[in-house]
């Protein structure tokens, strides 16, 4: 259960066809925002972006994006574990046209930011994809949106994560905030495979702890398709699949420093953990996505 009300579970923040809707108003910060939102085959809607800068990112199926006389056709995916998507960046003070044939479900992750840079496409073939942790810590880093393989950003980062089921990830437990020399909002946006490992359903589950180090929130909550966890401040880690279910999140991150950095606190209590990752093999059912498709071995665990 959460005790902080960080955990907005599925409909919480939705408004219509927009399965999330999250502003820095609503989440009580300064910077980062979402929306995911859902469009019908042949439909259109107009982003307004005002101060936020923002990546479309495709989630499932694909899309068109119309911005300050560009246009970025976005080849998308059949789901978030079937393939790395491209995606477009979209500059603040803009109005955003995206549009669909066939139908999409488009996450817009975005942050309050100062400088206006130009739109740009990202190509799934350029986004580094990194498998990190070993044993049962093993997962998959989509780099598409961090600082070093994505620096045509003011403020705004992002990445996907994607965990085999059984295994954890966010581990060992990490924070961003005013003890650490580099203070940024997170967002978790989260989705669960089913049985099949590939469609997004609320069948499957995973669990994901936030605390901090006062005592003063201790979340370990359940966590379904479509849920979204808030992370102002504290250590959060992990995120734990549940065996047979694989787990996906989209981290959303910005914040004060005008040099985008997406460093960390480790937990000290818990940080010897990853000197022993050298000892155990990495988990062979990662990376599971690439830009031409899925690629992981063996069935789910």
């Amino acid at each position: 259960m959460s005790s902080s009300g960080w955990h907005r579970p599925l409909g919480a923040l939705a408004d219509g066809e927009n399965a999330v809707v999250l502003t820095p108003a609503v989440a009580g910060w300064e910077r980062v925002g979402l929306r995911v939102l859902l469009l019908h085959p042949g439909e259109s809607v107009v982003l307004r972006m005002g101060e936020f800068e923002g990546f479309v990112l495709p989630l499932s199926g694909g899309c068109v994006v119309d911005v300050d006389g560009e246009r970025f056709g976005l080849v998308g995916r059949e789901s978030v574990f079937t393939r790395v998507s491209d995606f477009a960046y979209v500059p603040r003070d803009s109005s955003v046209r995206v549009s669909t044939e066939g139908g999409v479900e488009v996450a817009v992750p975005m942050a309050r930011c100062e400088r206006r840079l130009p739109p740009r496409h990202g190509a799934a073939e350029d986004v580094p994809v990194e498998v990190r942790g070993s044993g049962n810590a093993t997962r998959q880093v989509t780099n598409f949106g961090v600082p070093g393989a994505w620096d045509h950003a003011d403020r705004l980062m992002a990445c996907e994560l994607v965990t085999p089921g059984g295994n954890w990830s966010s581990y060992p437990p990490h924070k961003h905030d005013l003890t650490c020399d580099v203070v940024n909002e997170e967002v978790y946006y989260f989705r669960i495979a089913g049985r099949d490992q590939v469609t997004p359903s609320r069948e499957g589950f995973g669990f994901h702890r936030t605390y901090t180090d006062d005592g003063e929130v201790d979340d370990a909550v359940l966590v379904r398709d479509g849920d979204v966890f808030l992370v102002p401040r504290g250590h959060h880690g992990p995120c734990v699949a549940a065996p047979g279910y694989p787990m996906y999140y989209l981290n959303v991150l910005a914040g004060p420093n005008p040099r985008r950095s997406m460093a960390f606190c480790d937990d000290p209590a818990h940080t010897w953990v990853r000197g022993t990752w050298a000892r155990q093999d990495q988990d062979p059912r990662c990376p599971v996505t690439s830009a031409a498709g899925r690629v992981a071995t063996g069935g789910p665990r």
